[in-house]
């Protein structure tokens, strides 16, 4: 009788080489993302750089034989690192998904969703038509020019919630009207663009005939129909058991798990995994069983660890040397302007169908416009999946940081106009008790 061949391990020196890249990128993501804190902007464009700084834009060019043993190229080592960051965003996204407030979405209602759609349909729009425009020689040498334009607008299209709700944090702006409607609109946009991101993922996966193309759309359906159907009910019951322990271990368990078994769910079914990953965090966070405190220890590891190594790897898939070509950063500078006009305009548009005033409807559009961490994990699915070359990889990326890096300033601006109008109507108000000024003050 045979017995069966040992497991294999990892060679020596593969593990570590693993090993020093992950202490490198943690390091250098964890220092640059509390300096760029110190300076107010959002952390993820320290853990870029990070990335940005060992990869091909900095030491790679300057230095490329100790980029090359830093961060060797072969396949299977780099396959090591983007598995631990696959682990890295899934959790992620799923924690995302659990602390998205869709009560909001009720308490705000039409005004949400009039602001979101505006918002999230223009760039969409935008974003396909410049996808077409743009240069072909900046597209992977076999990619559908009409697959890349849907992705393109896609990317363009989606709100970071993480970014935004960071932002209405710091500026004392989160339990605020605007902030609160921002944060609603920015669910709406969140659920809507994962659902694009998972249906053109499909797309590229199966390919663009008409039998592929309608599967594409049934299958995210299909999964959001089993997850409310089945899914809900079985994470209820599993968080229910978790939460008699006064521990947060089971409770952290269950959680990844879920976020674990739906990511590969949807995988399986040539969907994208963080597709699963946001449908599941999105039922843990409609459970009603959740205790948010027993899940801290869970928010804390992916934000302090995996996050920062997910988005420096990010970074090391830029190459900012590639904006040397006039080419590459005409269409930066471009779909820079696309990304901005889009939002901004499709934001303001639905703001003021809803009688916000202007300086309310730019504040919305400031806080849509972030994109941050959720275009960074788009940008990387179109770089695996070949939709996305180097140059149009690094030309998204940009978007995400600019955009993240624009919604703070604007937002003070616009906010402090509106407390400044706000402070004249109630002053004319109580110059004219019985109403009958003209001028009101403005409801969200």
């Amino acid at each position: 009788m045979t017995s069966a061949a040992p497991v294999p391990t990892l060679a020596h020196h593969t593990l570590l080489v693993l090993l020093l890249q992950l202490s490198l990128l943690l390091l250098l993501a964890l220092t640059l993302g509390r300096l760029a804190a110190r300076f107010r902007m959002p952390a993820i464009v320290g853990e870029l750089l990070a990335g940005v700084l060992v990869g091909p834009s900095v030491l790679g060019h300057l230095l490329p034989g100790l980029a090359g043993r830093l961060l060797p190229q072969q396949p299977e080592q780099m396959h090591l690192l983007d598995a631990v960051g696959q682990l890295g965003v899934l959790l992620l996204v799923g924690v995302t998904g659990m602390e998205l407030k869709f009560g909001l979405v009720k308490r705000r209602g039409t005004t949400a969703v009039r602001v979101s759609l505006a918002g999230l349909l223009l760039p969409l729009g935008l974003g396909i038509g410049a996808g077409y425009l743009l240069p072909a020689s900046l597209l992977p040498g076999d990619t559908d020019p009409t697959l890349f334009a849907l992705f393109l607008g896609v990317a363009l299209c989606v709100s970071a919630i993480p970014v935004i709700a960071k932002t209405l944090m710091d500026m004392n702006l989160l339990h605020r009207e605007i902030g609160q409607l921002t944060l609603a609109a920015g669910v709406i946009d969140d659920v809507i663009g994962w659902f694009l991101l998972s249906v053109v993922s499909a797309m590229a996966t199966a390919g663009l005939t008409a039998g592929r193309l309608t599967a594409s759309l049934l299958y995210p359906v299909g999964v959001v129909a089993f997850a409310l159907l089945v899914g809900r009910p079985a994470v209820r019951l599993a968080l229910r058991a978790a939460g008699r322990s006064p521990e947060p271990g089971p409770t952290v368990a269950v959680a990844a798990l879920t976020v674990l078994l739906g990511s590969a769910g949807t995988h399986a079914l040539g969907l994208e995994a963080v597709f699963g990953a946001f449908v599941c965090g999105a039922l843990i966070s409609t459970s009603g069983e959740l205790d948010p405190e027993k899940l801290a220890p869970l928010r804390t590891t992916v934000l302090a660890f995996l996050a920062p190594v997910y988005f420096a790897t990010a970074g090391l898939r830029m190459d900012l040397t590639a904006l040397a070509r006039p080419e590459v950063l005409a269409a930066a500078c471009a779909v820079l302007a696309v990304a901005v006009l889009g939002k901004f305009a499709g934001a303001y548009t639905g703001a003021k169908l809803s009688r916000l005033n202007n300086w309310e409807a730019l504040a919305l559009g400031a806080g849509m416009n972030s994109r941050g961490v959720i275009e960074v994990i788009v940008a990387m699915t179109g770089l695996r999946l070949g939709i996305l070359g180097p140059e149009t990889y690094t030309v998204v990326v940009l978007v995400a940081i600019v955009t993240s890096l624009m919604a703070p300033p604007i937002l003070r601006t616009a906010m402090a106009r509106v407390e400044e109008r706000a402070q004249t109507e109630l002053a004319l108000a109580d110059d004219d008790p019985h109403g009958l000024s003209p001028r009101r003050a403005t409801k969200v």
